[in-house]
C-alpha cells in the first residue's frame, strides 16, 4: 500500500463539519498530487455512492468511497476528526474518515489492497492507534501496514505494531493481511485456511475452497455431525461498489463467530469478482447468512439450509445477532425449499430481494415491500396505458364502446385497430392491482407469497376495492406466508410445503380475509376517494396539482416519487377514467420532467457553474427529461443536494399547480412529449412544463452563482473551465 497512501494524503487535523467538506478536504489532497483530475467530477461520483447507503460505520469511522474514471491510480486519504462529522453512522458521527479513490478499471492486485484496509478497521487496536498517532507520516505507516518511524519514541508507534503486525501475511489466520481469513480460526476442520500464497490471491476469493478441493486437506468430517462439533456457517458478503463493506462486513462474521465458538466461511462477491465457496464446504454448513446490498450471485447453491438474509451493515454492525438468528432457525428446522425445477424459494437470484434485517424499522421495511410491488407494477401501466391511449388516438374517444375484436375485426378499418390496442391495452392494466399485490408478498415472502398475493389482488378486483385493496391483500399475504414459515415442520412434510401447503392455506385465509372482513370497507374507501377526486375544482385542484408537483420531484424516481405516480395511474387505470383522473395523470407527468430539463437549460444557459462531467449529464437530461424520466436529474442532485432538490421542487410545485390550472387532461401513464398528441389542451400543457423549467434552472442558477469563490479562483483548466482547486466553492450559506 505504499504508492496509495503517504504523509501528504493525511489530515490528523481535519477541521470539516460535514461529510461533503470532509470529502472535500482530503479530495483537494489527492488532486494536489495528480492523483485526481476532476475535483468535483470525483466528488459528484463519491456523493452518488454516499446517496446509496450512508458510509458510517459503527465506532467513529466513515468510509466514503467510489470508483471514478477522474481517480488516475488507487488512492487513500485519511482525516481525523476532533469535533466528529456524522456519515449516517447509528451511534454517532465519526472521527476516523478513509477517502478511497478507485479508478473506474482499477486491477485486482490493488482492489486487494484496499480490501485489506477494510478488514483492518474492524480491529479495534488498529482504530485505536490512529486515533493515538501525532505524526501523519506515522499514521500513514501505520495504515500501510509499515511499522512507524520512532522519531521522537512516542508510544504511539508502539501502539501501531500490532496492527502493523496484524496486516502482514501469515498462516495463522490474521485478520487483515493482503490474504483475507476465510475461517472463524485457523486449522478448523470446517474451513481451514492454506498457506499464505495459496488460492487465487485476490481479495474477492475464498482460501477455505483451495483447501477444499485437495480432499482431505479439508478434513470435513461427513459424520462429525453431532454436538462434538462447532455449529458451521457459510456467509456471502456484497455491497454496490464492493470495495469496502463488502469485507469489513466478512471480518465482521470471523470475529464474531470465533467469539462465538462458531465455524464461519465467508465468500466475498467484491469489485474484483469471486472465488466461489467449494460445495462440499457449503454442503458441511449448518447455516447461511446472505449480509448484501446487491443480489447475491448463483444463490440458488445454498438452497435447504436455515438462511439469515439481510443488509451489508447489519452484519458489520450486529454479527452475533445474526449469528444467533441462524442458529435459532436451524435448531426451529426452517430452511429455504426447492421446488421442482431446481430454483429455490428465496435463495435464487430475483430483481426483488429480501427486505432488510430485523434491526431494521418496520417503516423501512414496509417501504421496501411496497416498493417491490410498485417496481413489477410499473411497466404493466406504461404498456396497458399507452395502448389504450393510442386506441383512443386511432379510434377515437367512442372506441370503448366497440365490441370485441374477436368477434369484428376489419383489417382495412382504422376503427378495428383502435379496438384492438384499446383491449390488449385493457387486459394489460387487468393485471395492475394483481401483480401489484402478489409482488409486495413476494417482497416480503419470496416464492411463496406470490399464490396468495395475486389471489388477493384479483379479489380486490373482483369486489371493486381497486389499489387500496390490492395493497391490503399483498401485505396480508406475505404475512400470512411469514407465519406459515415459522411453523416448525417435520423433515417429511418440508418438500411439499412450498408447492402445496403454504399456497393452500395462505390463499385460503387471504381469500376469507378479503371477502368477508375487510373488502368492503375497503371498497368503501376507494369508492370515496374517486368521489372526491371527481369532485375537486378550482383551488383545491391547484393545490393538489402542487402537491404532486412536490412528491414528484422529491426524491426523482425514489419512494415518494413513486408515490405521487402511482397516486396518478391508479385514476386512469380504467376503461373510462374520469376528468379529475386525467388531469391529475398530466400533473404528475408534467412535474416530473422539470427536474432533468432545468439541469439540462441550467447547464446550457450557465456552464461555468456546472464541471465537464455535469455539462455532459446535461447533455443527456434534455432526452431523458422530455422521455418523461426524472431519474435524469439524480447526478446533479447528488453531488448538490441542498441547491438542486429545493430548486427542482418549487418548479414541479408550479408546472404541477399550472397544468391543473389549465384543465389539461392526460390518458397515457408515460411517454413525455411524445404523447402531446394525446394530451387535452396540449399547447397550455408546454406551457406549464416551460415554466417549472425556466423556475428550477433560475433557482439552480442563482443558488450556484451565490457560492464563494476561493482564492485565487483565476485558473483555468486545460479545457478552458475552472481548475479543480478553483472550480468548487465554500457556499455562502448551506
Amino acid at each position: 500500500m505504499s504508492d496509495m497512501i503517504t504523509a501528504d494524503l493525511v489530515d490528523l487535523d481535519l477541521s470539516a463539519d460535514t461529510k461533503e467538506a470532509a470529502a472535500r478536504a482530503l479530495a483537494e489532497r489527492m488532486v494536489a498530487l495528480g492523483r485526481v483530475t476532476d475535483l468535483e467530477g470525483f466528488l459528484a461520483d463519491v456523493a452518488a455512492r454516499e446517496a446509496q447507503m450512508p458510509t458510517g460505520l459503527d465506532g467513529g469511522i466513515g468510509i466514503p468511497h467510489c470508483r471514478s474514471e477522474h481517480v488516475t491510480e488507487p488512492t487513500l486519504a485519511f482525516g481525523r476528526s476532533a469535533a466528529g462529522i456524522d456519515f449516517g453512522a447509528a451511534d454517532g458521527p465519526a472521527d476516523l474518515i478513509f477517502l478511497i479513490a478507485a479508478p473506474a478499471g482499477a486491477d485486482d492486485a490493488h482492489l486487494t489492497i484496499l480490501s485489506s484496509l477494510a478488514r483492518q478497521l474492524m480491529n479495534a487496536e488498529f482504530t485505536d492507534a490512529l486515533r493515538s498517532v501525532d505524526d501523519a507520516s506515522a499514521a500513514a505507516a501505520l495504515i500501510r501496514g509499515d511499522e512507524p518511524p520512532t522519531a521522537d519514541g512516542s508510544t504511539a508507534a508502539d501502539a501501531a505494531k500490532a496492527p502493523a503486525a496484524a496486516g502482514s501475511s501469515s498462516a495463522s489466520g490474521s485478520e487483515s493481511g493482503s490474504e483475507p481469513a476465510s475461517g472463524s480460526g485457523s486449522g478448523s476442520e470446517f474451513g481451514s485456511e492454506p498457506a499464505s500464497g495459496s488460492g487465487s490471491g485476490s481479495a474477492d476469493s475464498v482460501t477455505a475452497p483451495a483447501a477444499a478441493s485437495a480432499g482431505a486437506a479439508t478434513g470435513i468430517d461427513d459424520a462429525g455431525t453431532g454436538a462434538d462439533r462447532p455449529f458451521r456457517i457459510v456467509a456471502v458478503t456484497s455491497c454496490p461498489t464492493g470495495i469496502a463493506h463488502t469485507y469489513m462486513a466478512a471480518e465482521s462474521l470471523e470475529n464474531a463467530g470465533r467469539e462465538a465458538g462458531v465455524e464461519v466461511v465467508v465468500e466475498t462477491q467484491g469489485s474484483a469478482g469471486f472465488t466461489r465457496l467449494d460445495p462440499a464446504v457449503i454442503a458441511a454448513a449448518d447455516g447461511v447468512i446472505f449480509a448484501h446490498d446487491v443480489p447475491v450471485r448463483e444463490k440458488d447453491r445454498f438452497a435447504g439450509k436455515p438462511t439469515v438474509d439481510t443488509g451489508v451493515k447489519a452484519a458489520i454492525n450486529r454479527a452475533a445477532d445474526l449469528i444467533t438468528e441462524v442458529r435459532g432457525k436451524a435448531e426451529r428446522g426452517e430452511v429455504t425449499a426447492t421446488d421442482g425445477s431446481g430454483a429455490t424459494d428465496g435463495s435464487g437470484t430475483s430483481p426483488v430481494e429480501r427486505a432488510g434485517g430485523p434491526g431494521e424499522g418496520y417503516g423501512t421495511k414496509l417501504r421496501t415491500w411496497l416498493m417491490s410491488g410498485v417496481s413489477y407494477m410499473v411497466p404493466f401501466v406504461a404498456a396497458g396505458g399507452l395502448l389504450i391511449a393510442l386506441g383512443f388516438a386511432i379510434g377515437g374517444y367512442e372506441i370503448n364502446e366497440a365490441p370485441s375484436v374477436m368477434d369484428h375485426f376489419v383489417w382495412t378499418q382504422a376503427a378495428s385497430w383502435g379496438a384492438l390496442l384499446f383491449q390488449i391495452g385493457g387486459v394489460a392494466f387487468g393485471f395492475l392491482v394483481p401483480v401489484l399485490a402478489g409482488y409486495i408478498a413476494y417482497g416480503m415472502a419470496d416464492r411463496p407469497g406470490l399464490v396468495p398475493g395475486f389471489v388477493g389482488g384479483a379479489i380486490s378486483l373482483t369486489i371493486s376495492a381497486g389499489f387500496l385493496g390490492g395493497l391490503a391483500a399483498g401485505l396480508i399475504a406475505g404475512g400470512v406466508v411469514l407465519a406459515i414459515q415459522k411453523v416448525r415442520i417435520p423433515a417429511a412434510l418440508r418438500g411439499i410445503m412450498p408447492v402445496v401447503v403454504i399456497p393452500l392455506i395462505s390463499s385460503a385465509v387471504v381469500g376469507f380475509l378479503m371477502f368477508v372482513v375487510i373488502g368492503k370497507p375497503i371498497a368503501s374507501a376507494q369508492k370515496a376517494m374517486t368521489d372526491w377526486l371527481n369532485g375537486l375544482t378550482g383551488a383545491n385542484a391547484i393545490l393538489l396539482g402542487a402537491l404532486l408537483g412536490l412528491m414528484m420531484c422529491f426524491d426523482l424516481g425514489g419512494p415518494v416519487n413513486k408515490v405521487a405516480y402511482i397516486f396518478a395511474t391508479a385514476g386512469i387505470a380504467v376503461a373510462n377514467p374520469s376528468d379529475s383522473a386525467m388531469k391529475i395523470m398530466a400533473a404528475v407527468m408534467a412535474a416530473g420532467m422539470v427536474p432533468p430539463l432545468a439541469m439540462a437549460l441550467a447547464t446550457t444557459v450557465r456552464g461555468k457553474l456546472f464541471n465537464r462531467t455535469e455539462r455532459e449529464n446535461g447533455k443527456a437530461a434534455w432526452v431523458l427529461g422530455a422521455s418523461f424520466i426524472s431519474e435524469g436529474a439524480i447526478p446533479f442532485a447528488a453531488a448538490d443536494p441542498l441547491r438542486v432538490i429545493p430548486a427542482s421542487m418549487v418548479g414541479g410545485a408550479v408546472t404541477g399547480a399550472l397544468s391543473m390550472s389549465f384543465g389539461a387532461t392526460l390518458r397515457a401513464p408515460h411517454g413525455g412529449i411524445f404523447v402531446v398528441p394525446l394530451i387535452g389542451n396540449p399547447f397550455l400543457y408546454l406551457v406549464a412544463i416551460a415554466a417549472g423549467v425556466c423556475v428550477t434552472a433560475a433557482l439552480v442558477i442563482v443558488l450556484k452563482g451565490l457560492r464563494k469563490p476561493v482564492t485565487g479562483a483565476d485558473t483555468a483548466g486545460p479545457d478552458g473551465t475552472p481548475a479543480p482547486s478553483a472550480r468548487e466553492e465554500q457556499p455562502v450559506a448551506a
